[in-house]
């Protein structure tokens, strides 16, 4: 994709999310119900959770298996929204297009500017932060480095059976 349609690309995805912005949010609970379409969807963050390979979902129900809307960002993208694990129990606004995968709508985060109402102002990742630790990033605590190899057993010096003759000598 060449520069220029990134670019024309870019400012309408702006245009439309400013647009947007304006209009009413539907609640999660109707987005299935616009896939195809690009929306506001509202809802409150129950959990951020990180998936395989280090997908991070937002799931708005107890159960993410039968909740009709999930909000799915990518490790590529991370750097660039920013400490999203800040948007647990808070009511987010997300912006763009609702598309169908397994069996439910969910719409791919991939800026910052996609995500408003309490997310708008969520923390940009610490400096040292790893996507690719897939979880493993606690700030403040310490940990030596583990050893990649388990130690061996030492060796045991067979016991043998000491046979004792019952002759006088």
């Amino acid at each position: 994709m060449s520069l220029v349609v990134k670019v024309r690309r870019h400012i309408a995805l702006s245009l439309l999310l400013c647009a947007l912005s304006a209009a009413d949010c539907i609640p999660f609970t109707q987005a299935r119900e616009h896939v195809g379409e690009t929306r506001c969807i509202a809802g409150k963050v129950l959990r951020v959770k990180r998936g395989h390979r280090g997908v991070t979902f937002f799931d708005f129900c107890e159960d993410f298996r039968v909740c009709p809307f999930t909000v799915v960002i990518f490790p590529g993208h991370l750097k660039d929204i920013g400490d999203v694990r800040e948007l647990q129990n808070r009511m987010i606004e997300v912006h763009g297009p609702l598309k169908e995968y397994d069996g439910r709508a969910e719409i791919v985060v991939d800026q910052l500017r996609q995500l408003g109402g309490e997310a708008a102002n969520i923390p940009r990742l610490p400096k040292n932060y790893d996507v690719e630790q897939k979880g493993h990033y606690s700030a403040g605590t310490f940990s030596h480095p583990k050893s990649s190899r388990t130690p061996a057993k030492k060796r045991q010096v067979p016991q043998l059976p000491v046979e004792i003759s019952e002759d006088p000598p």
